[in-house]
C-alpha cells in the first residue's frame, strides 16, 4: 500500500482510497466499488467530512434497534471488508451478530476472499454467512437476492452499510427493520430505510462501537424509548438544512 504522509491536508481521505485500491488487488473490491466511494466522497464533503448531530441521533437510534433485536445481522460488502474490517468484526462481537456476505458483483472467488479477510481480522468462522446462501430474498433479480437462511433471511435488524436501493427496498418489504449507513441523505435507500445514518462508514462504524459499548447496559424501555422518538424522514430533513447551512456559511450558495 501507498504510505500517505500524515502531514498531508487530505490523509483520511487517501488513507481510505488507497485501502479500497489494495482492496481491488486482493480481489476483495470491485472497481465498480470504486466509483460508489467517490460518489459518497463527494458528499462527505458537503457535510465537512465530520459526523453532524443527527448522522449522530441516528447512530444511537440505529445501536438501540440494533440491542433490541431478535435476531440482528450486519451485511458486508467489499468496500465495507476493504475500509473497516477489524471495525465491523469488533461490533460484530459487540452485538453477537452474525457478518453476511453480500455482494452486487458476485463471483465465488470475491466471497471466498472477503470471508478470509474478515477471518484474518477476528471474526469467528461461524459468525461469517454468506459463502454458502440457501436462501433467496423476493423481489430481486441479481446476485443481491442470495441469502443465508440463519442470516439476513431470518433476521429482524440488518445493517446495510454502503447499500444499494432495491435490496433495501426489499429487506423493508419483508418486513425487516433495515439500518443504511449512506452519505447521500437523497439516496433511493436512505429513504426506504428504517433508520440511516448519513455518515462515513469509518466514522459511522466506530460511534456504532462506542455507543454499544455504552447501551449495551441500557434498560429495554429505555432503548425502545430511543427507538420510538426517531423519525427517520425528520433526521434526512435536518441533515439537509445543515448541509445547506455550511454551504450558506461558506458563501457559497445563498438563501433569499
Amino acid at each position: 500500500m501507498f504510505q500517505v504522509p500524515k502531514s498531508h491536508p487530505r490523509y483520511e481521505s487517501l488513507v481510505k482510497r488507497e485501502k479500497l485500491a489494495e482492496g481491488v488487488r486482493a480481489g476483495i473490491t470491485s472497481f465498480q466499488g470504486l466509483i460508489a466511494h467517490g460518489r459518497g466522497e463527494a458528499f462527505d464533503y458537503l457535510i465537512g467530512e465530520r459526523t453532524l448531530p443527527p448522522a449522530f441521533e441516528a447512530t444511537r437510534t440505529a445501536v438501540a434497534m440494533l440491542l433490541l433485536a431478535r435476531h440482528p445481522v450486519l451485511s458486508v460488502n467489499g468496500n465495507v471488508a476493504a475500509l473497516v474490517p477489524s471495525e465491523i468484526v469488533k461490533l460484530s462481537k459487540l452485538l453477537d451478530a452474525p457478518l453476511e456476505i453480500n455482494i452486487f458483483y458476485r463471483t465465488e472467488e470475491r466471497v471466498r476472499r472477503i470471508k478470509e479477510h474478515l477471518l484474518k481480522h477476528g471474526a469467528p468462522e461461524n459468525k461469517v454467512l454468506g459463502d454458502k446462501p440457501d436462501a433467496l430474498i423476493p423481489g430481486l433479480e441479481h446476485a443481491r437476492a442470495k441469502a443465508a437462511k440463519e442470516g439476513i433471511y431470518s433476521a429482524d435488524v440488518v445493517l446495510t452499510p454502503l447499500e444499494d436501493g432495491d435490496r433495501c427496498e426489499a429487506l423493508v418489504r419483508m418486513g425487516k427493520k433495515v439500518i443504511a449507513i449512506d452519505l447521500n441523505p437523497l439516496s433511493r435507500t436512505a429513504r426506504a430505510a428504517t433508520v440511516t445514518i448519513v455518515d462515513d462508514i469509518t466514522r459511522a462504524v466506530n460511534n456504532m462501537i462506542r455507543l454499544t459499548t455504552e447501551l449495551k447496559d441500557a434498560s429495554r424501555s429505555e432503548l425502545e424509548k430511543l427507538v420510538e422518538n426517531f423519525d427517520n424522514k425528520e433526521n434526512l430533513q435536518a441533515m439537509l438544512r445543515a448541509i445547506t447551512e455550511r454551504l450558506v456559511q461558506l458563501d457559497i450558495i445563498e438563501l433569499d
